[in-house]
Parts: C-alpha cells; sequence; structure tokens
C-alpha cells in the first residue's frame, strides 16, 4: 500500500496531525451554527447558555404598577414577512438637514441584491408612538447621571402626538420597568432626576430583549421607537444571545435610536474580532461582531436608527434633539419580498438620483416562517 512506502515521520504526520487540524476546522465551520455563546470580558468569567428572561424589577414606589405573568411571556412576532417596512431617513450631507418631497420614485431597494418594488407611506407621520427610555445605571453609569436628568425636557420632541406614550426601563446587571407606558411623561420625567447608582453590571442585551418585549404588546397601530443610552459594550447579559437580538430586532418593526458614552475604565481590548475567512453566514456573522464591539451602534444601524456619542451636557441635548427630529420625519418605505427565505436578508436602500443626501435605513430584516393564523407572523402597519 501506498501508505505504507511512507516514511515514519510522513506517516505520523497522517495519523497524528492531520486528523487534528480536520478537528479544528470542522468544529469552525460548526460553532457558529450552536449558539454562538457570547465572549467573557477580560477578567470576567464566561456567561452561561441564555435563558429565559426573568421578571423584571419593578421599584417599589406608587407610579410603578405590579407587573403580571403576560408581561413575562414572549410576545407575539408583529411583522408581516409578505411587507417589509422600511423607515428612511433622507438628510443633506454636510447641514443634516433632512430632505422632505421625495416620491417611491426616487427610491431603490434590495434585498439580498436584488431590487424590489417601493411602496410609500402616506400617512405614517400621523401615527402615535409608543417609546421605551432604556437607560444604564450600572458601573460608572452615574457619572453621566445629570445629563440623563436633562432628558425629561426634551421627550416632547419624540411623543408629538397626544396619544403617545413613554416607558423608562432602567438596567445594570438586570432591567427594571421604572415607570410604566402612559400618555402622561411626568413619571418618566420624574425618575430620571431621581435614578439609583446600579451594581457593576451593564446588561444592554438583556434590557433592549424586554424593552422590545413590552412594544410588542403596544396596539398595532404605533410607532415604537427605543431610546437607549449606554457605554458601548454589553457587561452581564444572561437572558438573551447575540443572535436572539439580531432576530428580534430584525422581525419587528422597532425603530432604535442610541446613546453611547465611554465608560471611565475604558482600557478593554477588542474582544470581537470576526471571521477573517468569510462564511456563509457572513451577514449575520457582521451583525454579530458589530454586536459586541458597540452594542449601541449595532442596534441601530440594523433598525434604521442613528447613534451618537456624547460627553459633554451640550453634545448629550443636542443629540437628543437632532435623533428626535429625525425620528419623526423618515420616510416609510415597504416591499413584498421576491424571496421568502427564511432567516436574515440584508437590505440596501439607495436614492434613484443625486441629491447630496445621507440615507439612513434598516440594514436587515428576518424572514420568519410559520402560520400567520397561530401568531407566528401576525401583521402590522407600525413601522
Amino acid at each position: 500500500m501506498a501508505f505504507m512506502r511512507l516514511t515514519p515521520v510522513s506517516r505520523f504526520f497522517l495519523c497524528s496531525i492531520f486528523p487534528a487540524a480536520a478537528f479544528v476546522i470542522v468544529a469552525g465551520l460548526c460553532l457558529p451554527m450552536v449558539g454562538f455563546a457570547q465572549e467573557p470580558f477580560p477578567g470576567e468569567p464566561a456567561q452561561p447558555p441564555s435563558q429565559p428572561l426573568p421578571p423584571p424589577v419593578v421599584p417599589s414606589a406608587p407610579a410603578a404598577r405590579m407587573l403580571t405573568d403576560r408581561d413575562y411571556q414572549d410576545p407575539i412576532i408583529r411583522v408581516n414577512t409578505t411587507e417589509v417596512m422600511v423607515p428612511t431617513l433622507v438628510a443633506k450631507k454636510h447641514s443634516g438637514e433632512v430632505i422632505y418631497g421625495l416620491q417611491a420614485t426616487d427610491f431603490a431597494i434590495f434585498d439580498n441584491g436584488v431590487r424590489q418594488k417601493v411602496h410609500l407611506e402616506e400617512d405614517m407621520d400621523t401615527q402615535p408612538v409608543s417609546l421605551v427610555i432604556c437607560v444604564e445605571r450600572g458601573r460608572d453609569a452615574s457619572l453621566e447621571f445629570d445629563k440623563f436628568a436633562r432628558l425629561g425636557p426634551l421627550l416632547d420632541y419624540f411623543l408629538g402626538s397626544e396619544k403617545s406614550s413613554a416607558a423608562l426601563v432602567t438596567f445594570d446587571s438586570k432591567p427594571s420597568l421604572a415607570s410604566d407606558f402612559s400618555e402622561d411623561s411626568t413619571g418618566v420625567r420624574r425618575r430620571l432626576l431621581s435614578l439609583p447608582q446600579g451594581d457593576g453590571g451593564a446588561a444592554i442585551l438583556d434590557a433592549v430583549g424586554y424593552s422590545l418585549n413590552i412594544l410588542a404588546r403596544q396596539p398595532d397601530n404605533r410607532r415604537r421607537v427605543i431610546l437607549l443610552i449606554s457605554e458601548t459594550r454589553d457587561h452581564g447579559s444572561r437572558h438573551i444571545t447575540i443572535p436572539e437580538v439580531v432576530q428580534r430586532v430584525g422581525e419587528t418593526n422597532t425603530l432604535v435610536l442610541s446613546l453611547g458614552f465611554s465608560p471611565v475604565n475604558s482600557h478593554l481590548r477588542e474582544w470581537g474580532k470576526g471571521n477573517p475567512h468569510g462564511s456563509l453566514l457572513e451577514p449575520f456573522l457582521m451583525a454579530y461582531n458589530a454586536m459586541k464591539k458597540n452594542a449601541p451602534r449595532a442596534l441601530a444601524e440594523m433598525s434604521g436608527g442613528e447613534y451618537a456619542f456624547f460627553n459633554k451636557d451640550k453634545a448629550f441635548e443636542k443629540a437628543v434633539h437632532d435623533e428626535a427630529s429625525h425620528a419623526g420625519n423618515r420616510y416609510v418605505l415597504s416591499f413584498h419580498p421576491t424571496d421568502l427565505t427564511p432567516g436574515i436578508h440584508v437590505l440596501e436602500v439607495q436614492l434613484t438620483a443625486d441629491y447630496g443626501a445621507r440615507v439612513v435605513a434598516r440594514n436587515n430584516y428576518w424572514a420568519v416562517t410559520g402560520n400567520p393564523e397561530q401568531g407566528s407572523a401576525a401583521p402590522s402597519s407600525a413601522p
């Protein structure tokens, strides 16, 4: 046999090293498919497997209602895969001024590279808003509390309509419902003035997952918005994984607006380098790695929202004002996908003419399967 004619060194290589290398290659291909377990931060223990979101803590105060079991159940998916909503901001590159008056023919939408027929909603600006302000209070966030307190008077920029409502979720190592949805924002404003300092966690993903849960139970005729204010990296999420967040944001019509700040100890190394060799799951892996590096930015970009970094009072107020203004001045585009393959779809929105503008729109959506009559793909008109 040819094998027996090999030298002892060659036989050793084939019998020992080659199987080990093959194992590494196979393991490398399989690992992305079996859970995308979140890597620990430097100096932190490895995260345990994902668990169901626990009941969030509700501060004991007359303004906070006690949550029921219904609040902790998985929400109904409110996106209809046969119609994908794409809220789109068009603003001048240099001034940031919103460009109005565009028609459906001014836009081109590509789903996985294939151009789609665009429909433009005409009356979306009149829809009431359900807004969740999701604010970090763990780790070094207390150093920013004076800035957060300035958010209260700015809420009207987001709400606009008389029927709009706001809720406040705060989080450290776990989310807490500080103020439930109300058309009167007094409770939210009061809570923002006296945020309690949290523990050493910053469970951004858990907090966003919970915010999506409570938004999913809002009326279907509302625009759903999350205003996330946090540092850039997740510390301690245990109940929802990055892939689950990618899917939840991608399969719901929720706009995520993010404001980021830097923790005092910002010496953490880049711990999400991505896959340099590419993958069949490249769009998913790109979203996954972006979420590890800067969760607020990735969430905003996925949903078509905006991300701003602040470190001064004036910068914070300007960022809030700009994001609120842009949130209510988006073109709401939609299309019926020509390809209903389940999973993540990459979106690209372009203008058909050169307006000297930048376009901000969601960069993916998640196609779902199931019988709509069973509630797995309930349609919604909200962006």
